[in-house]
């Protein structure tokens, strides 16, 4: 495939999810509001298990079912454990932009922006698999830098998902 047919293909592929997702500006929201709760989900629990206090954790099943209700708004008809992983993605990557913050404010420049690289490698992750832009199935049988059978370029599946997160989900649109 040549690159102009690859360009159509990614533009066709962006055009099909914006027709999927009606307001991807706030998906992205929501996306970062399941991050914090799953982090409000965690300390929780530790804060229960440093105190032995069991309302900590009657707190923390509070806040897991409103992460519960708001993550499907995101995974519609999860297979296998897709659900799981995209919990996991965007716990993750709130972990790294976390981490990557205390390092940059200790003005270790470099170790933060590789972790904020990561973090957005992850999210873009979340994304193409819960806008079906890859299928994980194919991903496992061709090279690890495509996206699909199809796929002739020579960046690797996170460059080009970030691409394409950062062309579909715009938290700034209004």
């Amino acid at each position: 495939m040549d690159k102009e047919k690859e360009i159509k293909n990614w533009i066709q592929k962006v055009e099909e999810t914006k027709k999927e997702a009606v307001d991807l500006s706030s998906d992205e929201d929501l996306s970062l509001a399941i991050m914090n709760l799953v982090s409000i989900e965690e300390h929780f629990y530790f804060t229960g298990a440093k105190t032995g206090k069991s309302e900590y954790f009657k707190m923390l099943d509070s806040v897991r079912e409103i992460r519960k209700s708001l993550l499907k708004k995101l995974v519609k008809n999860p297979e296998g454990e897709i659900w799981c992983i995209s919990k996991h993605l965007l716990a993750a990557s709130m972990r790294l932009i976390e981490v990557g913050t205390k390092l940059q404010n200790k003005g270790d420049d470099m170790a933060a922006r590789d972790l904020f690289k990561k973090a957005f490698d992850l999210y873009s992750l979340f994304w193409g698999l819960n806008l079906k832009v890859i299928n994980p199935g194919e991903i496992q049988k061709i090279d690890d830098r495509k996206l699909d059978i199809n796929d002739k370029s020579e960046k690797g599946i996170f460059a080009k998902l970030g691409e394409l997160v950062k062309k579909v989900v715009d938290c700034c649109k209004e």
